[in-house]
């Protein structure tokens, strides 16, 4: 059931990588866009990334460190997204269901490595 777990949240970081880039797509091309636009890819596409590395670590002190890295970025996309949406850059439709999102994964980030932490 573990096995399982780890998959479903690596495959949920890999969809939400593509809705940022599918968000990052529809960003204007003006300065502001542009800029939010490279902030985002690269923030919105490092928890999968960093994920992986997280379930390669090398002791329980490795993946915690490696998990509050994931968290980091999904708080600075989070960021980013409220921005796009205070502009805003584009429309609530469109950024609201990717901040949904990111809510919802830096809440499991944040118990995961409550969880890690406590298991030490």
């Amino acid at each position: 059931m573990e096995k399982a777990r780890k998959f479903d949240l690596e495959e949920r970081l890999i969809r939400f990588s593509v809705m940022v880039l599918d968000l990052v797509d529809r960003l204007p091309k003006t300065y502001a866009g542009k800029h939010l636009e490279g902030q985002l890819v690269r923030s919105g596409t490092a928890p999968a990334l960093n994920y992986g590395e997280a379930q390669a670590a090398e002791s329980n002190k490795d993946f915690i460190h490696k998990m509050k890295i994931c968290l980091k970025e999904l708080r600075e996309t989070q960021i980013c997204l409220k921005i796009i949406k205070a502009k805003p850059l584009l429309p609530e439709e469109e950024v609201g269901p990717v901040l949904k999102e990111v809510g919802e994964l830096v809440a499991i980030f944040t118990t995961s490595i409550k969880t890690a932490t406590g298991n030490r």
